[in-house]
C-alpha cells in the first residue's frame, strides 16, 4: 500500500521510511507541509498519510484541515506524529483531522499496528464505495441483460431531447423487438430465452457508437437513443443489428437457437417535426410493429420511408 510520509527532519524521515519499507510500504517521503498536499492531491495519490505537526511551508495541524476541506471520493487517513503530548494538543489535531496520534518518540510496534488498524479502515470503506456503486448500477441498469433499465433510458431520452431544443441536432430512436421470443421461452425455457436476450443485448451494444444509449425497454423489447444522428445513419444502426442478429445462432444451455428481430426507427428535430419522448418512442413502437406486419426480420421507418 503508497503511504506518505511528511517529515521535515532527515534523520526521522530516513528512520521511518526504513521501517516502512521493511514492513512492505509503497513510501513517498516529503520534507514539507505544501509538498505533501500537492502529493495528497494528485492522481493515484497515497491514502495514508504520517504527518509531522512542525512543519515548514504548512504544519501538520494545517495539511490536515486543507486536506479535509479538499476532500475526494477516496478518503485519505491521516496520523499525526508529533512531541506535543499534552491533551489540548490531541484535541486540536484530532479536530484539526487528523484520524490518528501518536507522541514521538513512538515505539515501532505500536505505530505499526495503528498503521494496520488504518489499512482496516481504508478497506472497509473500498468494500463500501464498491457496494454503493453496484446499488447503484442496480437502479439504473437492467441485471440480466446490463443495458440501462426503462426508467433510465427514458430518463436520458428526455434529456437528449431537451439538449437537442436548444440547437438544431435531431434525436433518433430504435425500438427493437426479438421475433417469437414467446416460442423461444416455450420451446427452449426460460434459462435459454435469457441466454438469448444476453446476446442480442451484447450486439446492440456493439452496433451502437460509444455516445449512443441502449436500453432494454422491457420483455424482448429494447430502446436504443441515437442522439445527434440523422435518419439515414439511424437506419443504418438499426441494419446493422438486424443483420448481426439473424446472422448466427446463439449459444445457450439449450444448444444453438436462432432468431430474428424487427426494428422501427424514428426522429425528432432537425428537417423532421420535433416531438416529445413519449410521441417518439410511440412512432418508433409503430415503425417496428409495421415491420412485424410486413414479414418479421427487418427495419422500418417511422418517415415514411421503407428501410
Amino acid at each position: 500500500m503508497k503511504i506518505l510520509i511528511a517529515e521535515d527532519d532527515p534523520v526521522s524521515r530516513r528512520l521511518l521510511e526504513s521501517l516502512l519499507l521493511k514492513w512492505g510500504y509503497e513510501v513517498i517521503a516529503v520534507s514539507n507541509g505544501r509538498e505533501a498536499l500537492q502529493c495528497l492531491l494528485a492522481e493515484n495519490a497515497p491514502r495514508l498519510a504520517l504527518l509531522d505537526w512542525a512543519m515548514p511551508a504548512l504544519d501538520g495541524v494545517e495539511l490536515c484541515r486543507n486536506i479535509r476541506a479538499r476532500e475526494t471520493l477516496h478518503y485519505v487517513y491521516s496520523i499525526l506524529i508529533t512531541a506535543k503530548s499534552r491533551k489540548e494538543d490531541l484535541i486540536l489535531g484530532m479536530e484539526a483531522g487528523a484520524d490518528d496520534y501518536i507522541v514521538k518518540p513512538y515505539d515501532p510496534d505500536e505505530l505499526r499496528v495503528r498503521l494496520r488498524a488504518a489499512r482496516r479502515i481504508l478497506d472497509l470503506q473500498d468494500t463500501l464505495l464498491q457496494k454503493q456503486e453496484q446499488l447503484k448500477s442496480l437502479a439504473t441498469h437492467d441485471p440480466l441483460t446490463g443495458l440501462l433499465n426503462h426508467v433510465a433510458i427514458l430518463d436520458i431520452l428526455e434529456n437528449e431531447l431537451d439538449r437537442s431544443s436548444r440547437g438544431d441536432n435531431p434525436v433518433s430512436v430504435i425500438m427493437a423487438d426479438i421475433d417469437h421470443f414467446k416460442g423461444v421461452n416455450d420451446t427452449w425455457g426460460h434459462i435459454a430465452g435469457d441466454a438469448v436476450l444476453r446476446g442480442v443485448a451484447a450486439i446492440i451494444i456493439r452496433s451502437m457508437r460509444k455516445y449512443d444509449s441502449p436500453g432494454r425497454y422491457g420483455g424482448e423489447e429494447f430502446l436504443c437513443v441515437i442522439p445527434g444522428c440523422g435518419l439515414k445513419e439511424a437506419l443504418g444502426i438499426a441494419r446493422r443489428i438486424n443483420a448481426t442478429v439473424a446472422e448466427k445462432p446463439f449459444d445457450t444451455s439449450e444448444g444453438m437457437i436462432s432468431t430474428t428481430i424487427s426494428l422501427g426507427v424514428a426522429i425528432s428535430g432537425a428537417q423532421w417535426k420535433k416531438v416529445s419522448g413519449e410521441e417518439l418512442v410511440h412512432l418508433a413502437d409503430q415503425a417496428m410493429y409495421r415491420a412485424k406486419d410486413n414479414g418479421r426480420n427487418r427495419v422500418e421507418s417511422a418517415q415514411g420511408e421503407l428501410a
